[in-house]
């Protein structure tokens, strides 16, 4: 386990942006997944909303197993569909690189928030610049079921599951050059998750592991199982639609949000390690979770994973959902227990930035984070 601290290259990052080349994309998508099918209704108010929380992190009981169907019809069900997924895809300025980078994000946020807008802050926080800085091309969405991506129903239809079939088909497509408006292949694919992003991303790797030729995954451990309760306690979740965010305003009951800045500092930024502004900017333009996903978030990423490409993991010390706000209360550190999930990995790292929370890339230790994940990809990737 390597721990790294805020380098003195961060001054220096801070005002570099490298040029891009960036098109916005509509990706239509057809896919499928066995998903959980629940009896639970989604919550209608607020007061209903608490109530899911209450019994999802009840200590003792498998709420989720609770309102599974017990039907003739069974648990799961098979559920399919055409969606469109939003996208961003970007070339460093001197043309696609030999590598291209999947991004997806987690939860609270859509695709921006890999390519932070900066102009106002005296730090770059996109890690997109950073990435076509080192000669590596990008494609970020929104996940399904946000954002200007499809949405749907919140209960049955949007689950980690669906998810991921999702992932799979847009990286199929990427990896075939099948994506209308790109022209451009690649060598190699890899893959960069954040929190839900990096679940889907292990899940991925483990189902279908040729679609992926190395993995990042941040802001991930494999004990969310005893932190998810802290996450959803800290989030104070309300109905969407009624947080008064213009964004959130026509989301069905079923999708969920934070209802103040505190929240999502609690959960997402670490004591001394962010700029009040870059908070503010992150909870205007947060986006929602729904009741399905936060039901299905630890079913996709469990037992070993067959991957055989190069591992990385780095999530910050005082993450709260993955670590419970302490990565480093165990030896080895709670990211490097994800060692034995990874039998077959040809490289594995993990790494706990100093001070930082869970939203990695918002915090001031941003720079270092992006360093490190380009260095493992340049070291077992790119050279």
């Amino acid at each position: 386990m390597v721990q790294i601290t805020l380098p003195a290259l961060l001054a220096s990052l801070a005002a570099v942006a490298a040029a891009k080349n960036c098109m916005n994309l509509t990706v239509p998508i057809s896919i499928a997944a066995r998903n959980a099918r629940f009896t639970l209704q989604a919550p209608a108010s607020n007061i209903e909303v608490t109530d899911f929380t209450l019994n999802l992190a009840q200590p003792g009981v498998n709420y989720t197993a609770k309102v599974l169907s017990n039907g003739t019809e069974g648990p799961f069900a098979d559920v399919s569909g055409h969606y469109t997924i939003g996208a961003t895809y970007c070339t460093p300025s001197s043309g696609p690189g030999k590598t291209l980078q999947i991004l997806t994000h987690g939860i609270a946020f859509d695709r921006w928030y890999w390519d932070f807008p900066s102009s106002n802050f005296p730090l770059s926080y996109s890690y997109v610049d950073a990435a076509l800085a080192r000669g590596y091309s990008v494609f970020f969405y929104d996940r399904l079921g946000l954002g200007e991506s499809s949405h749907g129903e919140p209960v049955n239809e949007i689950q980690a599951p669906l998810e991921v079939q999702a992932l799979r088909a847009l990286t199929t497509k990427l990896r075939s050059g099948r994506v209308a408006g790109i022209d451009d292949t690649y060598d190699k694919v890899v893959h960069v998750g954040h929190s839900f992003g990096s679940i889907q991303t292990y899940a991925l790797a483990a189902a279908y592991p040729g679609l992926s030729d190395g993995v990042a995954l941040t802001g991930f451990s494999q004990a969310i199982g005893s932190f998810v309760a802290y996450f959803l306690f800290a989030a104070g979740f309300v109905e969407a639609s009624g947080t008064g965010a213009p964004a959130l305003a026509a989301y069905p009951p079923g999708y969920l949000a934070s209802p103040d800045v505190s929240a999502v500092q609690t959960n997402f930024f670490a004591p001394g390690n962010f700029d009040p502004a870059v908070l503010e900017a992150a909870y205007a333009a947060g986006q929602p979770v729904t009741v399905g996903e936060l039901m299905t978030i630890g079913t996709v990423a469990a037992g070993n994973n067959s991957f055989t490409g190069p591992v990385q993991v780095i999530t910050g010390e005082r993450d709260i959902p993955f670590c419970g706000g302490n990565c480093l209360v165990s030896e080895p550190s709670l990211p490097a227990q994800t060692r034995p999930y990874f039998p077959n990995a040809s490289f594995f790292e993990a790494i706990v930035v100093s001070g930082a929370g869970h939203g990695l890339n918002l915090g001031l230790s941003a720079p270092s984070t992006y360093a490190s994940i380009l260095d493992f990809f340049d070291k077992n990737i790119q050279n």
